[in-house]
């Protein structure tokens, strides 16, 4: 993996993959056009989980026609002290197997692991919806 970043103007940062994919990310206080790259690492877990939670039902054999993830962070004195995420996935599986299909989704998140071994703690729900 490889990573760029430029800054334009202000706070304003354009940052590329190497991959022709690009973001821009900013701070609040500045012109406030991107996220701030601390809040696109919530971002990346929240994102992390429901492709993740993807893969890991397609490997389970059950379905999963939608899954959302909603993330809220603190910020302790320096950086983000804990997460607690809402997973709500629509599908015909069980309860128990969706929770399964969680727990295993959060020990093969790559950015959940980088999260756990910073010392941030997660914590959070599973809701299947109809």
């Amino acid at each position: 993996m490889k990573s760029k970043s430029l800054l334009l103007e202000g706070y304003q940062s354009v940052i590329d993959n190497g991959r022709n994919h690009s973001i821009v990310t900013d701070l609040p206080n500045g012109a406030n056009v991107g996220a701030s790259a601390l809040e696109l690492t919530v971002m990346s877990l929240a994102g992390c989980i429901s492709t993740i939670f993807k893969t890991t039902a397609e490997k389970m054999r059950l379905n999963a026609e939608r899954v959302e993830v909603n993330m809220d962070a603190e910020k302790g004195s320096d950086t983000i002290s804990k997460v607690r995420y809402h997973v709500r996935v629509k599908s015909d599986s069980s309860r128990e197997q969706l929770q399964k299909c969680l727990d295993l989704t959060l020990k093969n998140c790559p950015v959940g692991v980088l999260f756990e071994k910073a010392g941030v703690e997660i914590e959070g729900e599973l809701e299947k919806i109809q």
